[in-house]
């Protein structure tokens, strides 16, 4: 299993997946986030990214005054830099681009390995290595239809229901990642 909360498994990942590693390391994203625990997570590094995917961080957030403080401090010269807020998830998300890459920094007070887009990542990874190449190959052809990650892999595993709900209900009981 890679180890997701390490951003080194980039360096030897496809083309975009080292290009995405170098603009967070060059511009060191993570480090400038290390008060929020920082996750990348999507599908950039699970290899099913589609041409307008973009880089997803998710982040631990506990003061959300600090946290806005942080973004607008380091990223609000960034092209398209917006900053929204979503009571009902309790969170704040920042969007902009940088070095080629759409960037969207998430939010929230739950811890991030225990966020649900870490959480539907490590389920996805894993049913992309017991699927195969064939299976990875129609995620992104059906994402590139424009349907969205968690309700592709829905369609495929013919899961009915809520796609993020359901998807968690794969999780293993036992979490090696926690």
């Amino acid at each position: 299993m890679i180890n997701f909360l390490n951003i080194s498994y980039l360096q030897s990942g496809n083309e975009k997946q080292q290009q995405a590693y170098q603009v967070l390391t060059a511009h060191q994203i993570l480090e400038k986030l290390t008060a929020f625990t920082p996750i990348l997570t999507g599908t950039i590094p699970i290899n099913i990214d589609i041409e307008s995917s973009d880089l997803d961080i998710i982040c631990y957030v506990q003061d959300k005054t600090a946290f806005t403080k942080t973004l607008t401090d380091h990223f609000q010269n960034e092209k398209g830099f917006i900053i929204s807020e979503n009571p009902t998830f309790q969170s704040i998300k920042a969007n902009f681009f940088m070095a080629g890459f759409e960037f969207e920094i998430f939010g929230q007070p739950i811890p991030t390995i225990q966020q649900n887009a870490y959480r539907h990542m490590l389920i996805e990874h894993q049913i992309l290595l017991e699927k195969g190449e064939t299976f990875r190959q129609e995620i992104i052809r059906l994402k590139n239809q424009g349907i969205k990650t968690e309700p592709a892999f829905a369609q495929l595993l013919d899961i009915a229901g809520n796609a993020y709900e359901e998807l968690l209900k794969l999780e293993p009981t036992h979490k090696p990642w926690v």
